[in-house]
């Protein structure tokens, strides 16, 4: 059982690696690319955001026509029908409009006109970077997930004034999962079909509900900036139950902490409540028997050498020493069990083989010489 001081250890160092391996995500040449893309799209008023979704719910990045030909050398698609928008009518002022209005601008809007703007599904040519190259939707399905999640659902319910609750993937607009502060209600995708993915959704809302929920100190905080700490607490909290959901997390955050600054910043800020979710998780865990030590004589050998090449693998990366002396401790554990099955399986093959003729020891062949 690892001391406080060792536990605290852990905890400091898994924010300081999530922060390590997300700038070195945004370091990388494809990811500033993205970046690029990124700001040849306009940002839209809500107005307009509106009238995309009224049209088009399932829109993701739209352009105009001559926009799609110059910046993306994409074609929209024959027979297309074009989602309009509302483009502002800019009109240069004559003094008497100034003074009409009361302004020193030498411009002003003076109306609104409906164009055609097309989303990406409607047109073809060379692809375009998405924030779907870094947030990866793989993570493996893993065991004790699900129970885990429900324990921790049933412990937000019952012991805090935050209700979690479930709808269907298809009624959240293509999210994972939200939290509504006016209500300090958290709502998860129910068919979610990766386990792992569906209770990382809950640890990041349940991360919204305490730094950003209606009294919390980091409410006001811009958008990026918040959803950076919910994933990074997310990350966090699925590393420290040993699954590793860097594919999406880390590639969640990157496309929303685009500045180093607020990457870093952002981190500092959540050490706190990664602390909180990590002993939450320990303390469920435990409840569920998740934590009792799994004897190791009983488990199949195919699975025994994966554990081993893992934890050989894991020790060879990890710099904190606190955690490569549990590692060292584990993987001298399991080696002695290989070893001991070897000279078993030996000693079975001997037994029922008698007539193979058994190496002399050495000190009788050196007796011989």
């Amino acid at each position: 059982m690892p001391s406080k001081e060792e536990a605290e250890e852990w905890k400091r160092q898994l924010v300081e690696n999530a922060e390590k391996e997300i700038l070195k995500l945004t370091d990388s040449e494809k990811f500033k690319s993205y970046l690029d893309t990124v700001a040849k799209f306009h940002r839209y008023s809500q107005r307009n955001i509106d009238l995309i979704y009224s049209q088009n719910p399932s829109a993701s990045q739209v352009a105009g026509f001559k926009k799609w030909q110059n910046d993306f050398k994409r074609s929209v698609n024959k027979g297309e029908k074009g989602i309009r928008i509302a483009a502002p009518i800019i009109k240069k002022l004559t003094p008497e409009d100034q003074k009409r209005l009361d302004t020193t601008e030498e411009k002003a809007i003076v109306g609104y006109r409906y164009i055609p703007v097309f989303d990406i599904s409607q047109t073809s040519g060379e692809p375009v970077l998405s924030a779907k190259d870094f947030v990866k939707e793989n993570l493996a399905d893993h065991k004790n997930v699900t129970n885990l999640y429900n324990e921790l659902k049933n412990y937000l319910n019952n012991n805090t004034d935050i209700k979690v609750s479930e709808k269907r993937l298809s009624e959240l607009g293509g999210a994972k999962g939200y939290f509504q502060p006016n209500t300090n209600e958290i709502v998860v995708g129910s068919d979610e079909p990766d386990n792992a993915l569906k209770l990382q959704t809950l640890y990041h809302e349940y991360a919204h509900s305490q730094l950003h929920g209606l009294t919390s100190e980091f409410k006001d905080r811009p958008r990026g900036y918040q959803e950076t700490q919910a994933e990074a607490v997310a990350y966090v909290a699925m590393k420290n139950i040993g699954i590793d959901t860097s594919n999406y997390s880390l590639g969640y955050v990157a496309t929303w902490a685009k500045d180093k600054t607020v990457i870093h910043n952002a981190l500092s800020e959540i050490q706190k409540i990664s602390n909180k979710v990590i002993d939450l998780s320990d303390t469920l865990t435990e409840k569920l028997g998740l934590q009792q030590k799994q004897d190791i004589k009983k488990v199949p050998v195919a699975e025994l050498n994966k554990t081993y090449l893992k934890l050989q693998n894991d020790l060879q990366q990890t710099t904190n020493q606190t955690q490569k002396n549990q590692l060292k401790n584990q993987f001298n554990e399991v080696h002695q069990e290989i070893s001991n099955r070897t000279q078993n399986q030996l000693k079975d093959f001997a037994k029922h083989n008698p007539e193979v003729k058994q190496p002399e020891k050495e000190e009788t062949q050196q007796i011989r010489r």
